[in-house]
C-alpha cells in the first residue's frame, strides 16, 4: 500500500511538474504578438491593423497569435497561416513579387519622371531668362548719336 500510495505521488508531482514546464516552455513575447499583429490587416475595419483595431475580431485574431506563438510557432508561420486563410489580401504591406510589385515600384517611377520634367522646365526657363538678359541694345540712329555726342560736348544734361 506504501509502495502504491508513493508511486501515485511520484506520478502526480511528475505530472504537476510537467503542465508546469509546458506552460513555462513556451512564454509568448507580447511585443512579438504585437510585432504580427501590426503586419495584418483588420477584417471587420480593413483600414487599420489587427494591433489597432478595436474589434471583437482583431482581439480574436491577437489571441490566435498568442496561441500559435506558444505553440512553438514562428512569426512567418503564423503570418504564413493568416495568408492561407484569408490571401495576401490580409497583409497590409504587400509581398514584393508578381503583380503586387508594381505598388513598390510605380511611386517611384512617378517620382523619377516627376523630377525629369521638373528639371527640363527649370532649364528650359533657365534658357530664356538668359537669353532675356543678354538681348542686344536697340539699333540707335544716326540722329540721335549725333544729339548724344553735341550735349556730351557741351556739358549738358
Amino acid at each position: 500500500m506504501r509502495r502504491a500510495a508513493a508511486v501515485f505521488g511520484l506520478v502526480m508531482a511528475v505530472g504537476v511538474l510537467g503542465s508546469g514546464l509546458a506552460l513555462a516552455a513556451a512564454p509568448v513575447d507580447e511585443q512579438t504578438v504585437h510585432a504580427i499583429a501590426t503586419q495584418l490587416r483588420c477584417v471587420v475595419c480593413q483600414s487599420l491593423s489587427v494591433a489597432d483595431s478595436p474589434s471583437e475580431t482583431a482581439h480574436q485574431m491577437r489571441d490566435i497569435i498568442r496561441e500559435r506563438l506558444a505553440a512553438g510557432e514562428t512569426p512567418d508561420q503564423v503570418t504564413a497561416y493568416f495568408v492561407a486563410r484569408y490571401g495576401d489580401w490580409i497583409l497590409l504591406a504587400p509581398p514584393r513579387r508578381g503583380f503586387t510589385l508594381l505598388v513598390w515600384v510605380v511611386p517611384f517611377v512617378g517620382l523619377a519622371l516627376g523630377l525629369v520634367v521638373v528639371a527640363v522646365a527649370v532649364r528650359r526657363w533657365s534658357r530664356v531668362s538668359a537669353g532675356r538678359a543678354a538681348a542686344p541694345a536697340p539699333e540707335v540712329d544716326a540722329a540721335t548719336r549725333e544729339r548724344i555726342r553735341r550735349e556730351m560736348a557741351e556739358g549738358g544734361p
